[in-house]
């Protein structure tokens, strides 16, 4: 959820694309960062997508490709250097903002465990299941729900809490997730997710 992806001056509003449905996913985020941040046990990992000034981790390829729809990856935006590493862009946006202790994969391609060492901590911490939430449903949030069915964990993209820069995009992700009895995975609403937590923590009372 970083600025880059759905603030204005960021990356994608850079290529004139309407920012709403993005803004729409921040309420049922923070709802569900807060009901797990109050959750004994529960690993919450932030994500942002972005290379090093240098830019030596930028494929050409994928520069190219973003030159095609704004001024590219690397260059000078309102929000600073696009997609940079510790420009204004690159940050988590303060609705959403990591709270001390919480663990930030900072990646340079669009799934979350390439050249990250996210797999690593997962296995150490015994994590078997992820819930996935952000932006965008179709590129960041789908690639990674990918890599982490093939790695043999369970996934869950909650609805209301990702958007992509075209509706159908989304909902496309929706039904390849849970095509053929869940192939990649499941998807549920934030506010299914909160009430099977509510009705667990009844049981365990």
């Amino acid at each position: 959820m970083q600025k880059d992806f759905c603030a204005s001056g960021g990356y994608i509003d850079s290529q004139g694309v309407d920012l709403t449905p993005a803004r729409a996913t921040i309420e049922p985020i923070r709802r569900v960062l807060a009901a797990f941040r109050a959750l004994p046990g529960a690993l919450i990992l932030h994500t942002r997508e972005g290379h090093r000034p240098e830019l030596v981790d930028l494929p050409a390829n994928k520069q190219w490709r973003s030159e095609q729809v704004c001024p590219g990856i690397g260059k000078d935006g309102p929000l600073g250097k696009i997609l940079v590493r510790g420009e204004a862009g690159w940050e988590i946006i303060p609705e959403l903002a990591p709270a001390p202790g919480e663990i930030v994969i900072d990646k340079p391609g669009k799934g979350a465990f390439y050249a990250t060492d996210l797999d690593h901590i997962l296995r150490l911490q015994g994590i078997t299941h992820l819930i996935v939430t952000g932006l965008t449903t179709d590129v960041c949030v789908h690639t990674t729900v990918r890599d982490a069915n093939d790695r043999g964990l369970e996934t869950l993209i909650l609805r209301d809490c990702t958007a992509a820069t075209e509706a159908r995009h989304r909902d496309a992700i929706f039904t390849m997730t849970e095509m053929q009895g869940g192939l990649f995975g499941a998807t549920a609403t934030s506010d299914q997710l909160l009430e099977a937590l509510s009705s667990l923590r009844s049981i365990q009372e």
